[in-house]
């Protein structure tokens, strides 16, 4: 339970604990009248271990959302520390281990729009690190903490079979390295991006030296912005192909049916 509630926003937590308590503790309070017969008896059995739960697990539960919500603050924490580290030190992505890497790379996901699940994939070293959206579309990204070597078209063809496997649109490698030619060619026609070391971290300090900034001195600039064509609240999507690729903009959550787009 704790690791669950530390998945979502502190506040979520601290509310479950509180209406958990409220409600555990009222059932703990109950009278049980003595059974008039054998019915009777059977029920009056099922509310004492009613009562029995509830008696601890006004306080075990209620503790247990609290200790998810302070998990999700540390989380919190950890993760713009390392966005800020990653934008503002030299041979900051070298220094992290490949845990914090994936942390980072699901930070910088969200600063652009997206909602991130991270899965724990498979390890230092292989794996589906982070499911990603943004309106209905889901995306798969693969975390590759490599130093010394470059990512080749095996994990970029692993990718594209996992997108298939979950109902992917698109998918991200992301690597604190390089990639293979081979790697590079066969991504471009299957909805994959790879993101290597240098652009990685051109975009991290694009986002702490603009965004944070800009959303804390002015919230509303943060918001998005209505379709021109159905008015609908628009999403931050990022440019395939064409001249714009890898570049960001807004679009309608309704595409296809909308193919209403603004700059951002």
């Amino acid at each position: 339970m704790v690791e669950i509630t530390s998945k979502f926003p502190w506040w979520i937590g601290v509310v479950l604990a509180i209406v958990t308590y409220l409600v555990l503790h009222q059932l703990a309070a109950m009278e049980i009248a003595a059974p008039a017969d054998l019915k009777g008896f059977t029920d009056t059995i099922g509310k004492h271990v009613l009562k029995t739960f509830a008696m601890f697990g006004q306080y075990i539960l209620p503790v247990a959302f609290l200790a998810g919500s302070l998990v999700s603050v540390i989380a919190r924490r950890k993760r713009d520390a390392l966005h800020t580290t990653a934008a503002t030190r030299d041979g900051a992505l070298e220094a992290m281990s490949w845990q914090e890497f994936e942390l980072l790379v699901g930070e910088f996901f969200r600063r652009r729009g997206f909602t991130v699940e991270e899965t724990g994939g498979g390890g230092a070293d292989g794996g589906v690190d982070l499911v990603i959206a943004q309106g209905n579309d889901r995306y798969v990204v693969q975390c590759k903490q490599w130093k010394a070597r470059q990512v080749g078209v095996s994990t970029v063809r692993e990718l594209y079979g996992v997108m298939a496997a979950q109902g992917a649109v698109g998918g991200f490698v992301v690597t604190s390295g390089a990639f293979t030619e081979d790697a590079r060619r066969f991504a471009e026609g299957c909805e994959i991006e790879l993101v290597a070391c240098n652009q990685l971290l051109a975009m991290v300090r694009e986002q702490h030296s603009r965004l944070a900034p800009a959303k804390a001195a002015n919230p509303a600039a943060a918001t998005a912005p209505s379709c021109p064509q159905c008015n609908s609240p628009m999403v931050l999507r990022t440019a395939r192909k064409g001249a714009q690729a890898g570049n960001s903009f807004w679009g309608c959550p309704k595409y296809p049916a909308c193919r209403g787009t603004r700059a951002v």
